[in-house]
């Protein structure tokens, strides 16, 4: 194993890992002249394992690693539905992931199993992957514009700051020894780093990505690396499980606002906050008291619950099983895509025209689909879960043709039973 896998290992360990019960956590948060005011906190991962590093996808969706299988892929969490969908399907760990700006695609650091580490691209509609930077090995990063990557790499055991050009594929170093949390400013060009240069206190930096011209802005908490912005002036961040803002040009120090440990967290790491200003997430370490109480309050649930289908994780369950056919479709085939439906599948045409019966029928008419059609594709633009169906508005592409429709999916004892189709 390479120096630089070695070290990436450290690296996620240090930071990651060593945070074995970490979760994610969404409040509603109000900001009224220099007062703020966080309400409403739910733990939304509530998973066994690590869930870290959330971003917002827009004001309605969250993406943040989480373990599945004993690996961590890129979650998508719908907030107005309470529920999950997973983006990708690959054999290596995703960490980091982002939404790359103008684009129906986000990024993710992935450690390949070939134990190589680089930064990706992961389609929406269908989880496809490709290489963003491949000079580069990538620890953490943010987007600038949808040309203009921000990161942390590690060298020679340290992680500097790199700007990268993704049309022209060339990088510049501007800094060194710097930490892991990165944001774009807003209202602004500016991306803010951690400068660790100082050991005895690290400094909230900012920098031009394309001039590398760097200023100072504000000493972080002691010993605290992690932070994000709420708007152009006040910056959040935490220690332990307390939350503290910082307004520039108002505040002298950092303030506490909040202390988040009803819902049994013990130190708060990242923070993001969403594009409209009215949704905070946290990655936090919790308890081991606070994870016994989760857990047997799930499995009071479970036993009370008279129609499991509705639970959260039986939900998110349905939904990834429809999410893994969208993705066999994507990819055209066939095999993986008739194995999710039941072998009396039937499919209407809104609002009960039924178009066939059967699964060896239905697979006949898709196989000839796909071999007709070497551009297809479906893109999700909204999903909505009830209960046991799956209701998603589709923009399909197919034969140079593109087209919106909307299918409802019922699933049954892990199998898709029914199809709806409304197409325009």
């Amino acid at each position: 194993m390479t120096l630089r896998v070695l070290l990436f290992f450290s690296i996620i360990s240090q930071f990651n890992f060593g945070q074995t019960n970490t979760e994610i956590f969404l409040y509603d948060i109000e900001a009224n002249n220099n007062s703020i005011t966080v309400s409403n906190g739910e733990n939304i991962s509530n998973n066994e394992g690590y869930d870290n590093q959330p971003s917002f996808l827009n004001d309605e969706r969250l993406l943040y690693s989480s373990t599945r299988n004993g690996q961590t892929d890129i979650a998508q969490y719908f907030i107005n539905y309470n529920s999950k969908v997973w983006i990708n399907f690959t054999e290596g760990g995703e960490y980091s992931p982002q939404k790359i700006p103008n684009k129906s695609e986000v990024s993710a650091v992935r450690l390949d199993t070939d134990g190589k580490q680089r930064l990706y691209r992961y389609n929406l509609s269908n989880g496809e992957s490709t290489t963003l930077i491949n000079d580069l090995v990538v620890a953490y990063y943010t987007w600038s514009n949808d040309n203009t990557i921000v990161s942390a790499v590690i060298e020679n055991e340290n992680l500097n700051l790199f700007s990268t050009n993704i049309n022209s594929g060339t990088s510049r170093k501007y800094a060194t020894n710097i930490g892991r949390s990165f944001h774009e400013i807003p209202g602004s060009n500016l991306v803010s780093f951690i400068s660790k240069e100082n050991n005895e206190q690290w400094q909230i930096k900012s920098i031009n990505p394309s001039t590398g011209e760097t200023k100072l802005i504000a000493n972080t908490i002691s010993g605290v690396e992690d932070i994000c912005w709420l708007n152009s002036k006040t910056i959040l961040s935490g220690k332990d499980a307390k939350l503290y803002k910082l307004t520039l040009e108002k505040d002298n120090n950092w303030k506490e606002i909040a202390d988040l440990s009803s819902l049994g967290i013990t130190s708060i790491t990242r923070l993001a906050v969403n594009p409209s200003m009215t949704k905070l997430a946290i990655a936090g370490s919790i308890s081991v008291e606070s994870q016994t109480n989760e857990t047997s309050t799930q499995n009071e649930e479970t036993e009370t619950i008279e129609t499991p289908a509705e639970s959260k994780s039986e939900v998110s369950d349905i939904e990834a099983i429809v999410q893994r056919n969208l993705d066999a479709y994507n990819a055209r085939d066939i095999d993986a895509f008739m194995k999710d439906y039941a072998d009396d599948i039937k499919l209407y045409t809104y609002p009960n025209t039924l178009r066939t019966e059967g699964k060896e029928t239905m697979r006949k008419g898709y196989k000839d689909w796909f071999d007709r059609t070497p551009d297809l594709r479906a893109f999700i633009k909204q999903r909505i879960v009830i209960g046991n169906k799956v209701i998603d508005e589709e923009q399909v592409t197919a034969n140079g043709q593109i087209f919106n429709a909307v299918a409802i999916y019922e699933v049954e004892n892990g199998l898709i039973t029914t199809v709806t189709f409304i197409q325009n």
